[in-house]
């Protein structure tokens, strides 16, 4: 179970994808560029000052050093909140880094499996997508 602080820091998160819309960034691009950033390795960690940044101050920090693109592929504000929220939380749940977590559910299957996923717990969610991930994975295998 997720403390108090750590949910504010999901929160802020999922807010951060949405203020990614009002900036009129392309949303695969900001998440998958956000995800893989050294911005998002901050956030990973235990303590760390981004944490408390805000959202203003992360969203410029992203825009200057990764550079997302700006284009009408803009997810709704729903989808982007959910999936931020997701991310952050699934780094909590499992430790794993935002990295590992972009490789096993990129921005379009998040978008994808939303209307899914989305009134599930996010325990629930999460084991779902690394479940779906562990299967094709297996597939490409075979």
């Amino acid at each position: 179970m997720l403390d108090s602080i750590e949910l504010n820091i999901c929160d802020m998160q999922g807010m951060l994808f949405e203020w990614s819309a009002k900036e009129g960034y392309d949303s695969k691009d900001f998440i998958e560029k956000f995800m893989k950033s050294d911005t998002a390795t901050d956030l990973d960690k235990k303590f760390n000052h981004m944490q408390w940044a805000g959202q203003g101050y992360i969203i410029s920090r992203v825009a200057e050093e990764d550079k997302p693109i700006k284009s009408d592929n803009v997810y709704d504000n729903e989808r982007l909140y959910w999936a931020g929220y997701v991310y952050r939380y699934w780094h909590y749940y499992t430790g794993e880094t935002s990295k590992e977590i972009y490789k096993q559910a990129p921005a379009e299957t998040m978008r994808a499996v939303y209307l899914m996923y989305h009134t599930m717990s996010p325990e629930m969610a999460i084991d779902r997508l690394k479940e779906s991930y562990k299967t094709r994975r297996s597939k490409r295998y075979e």
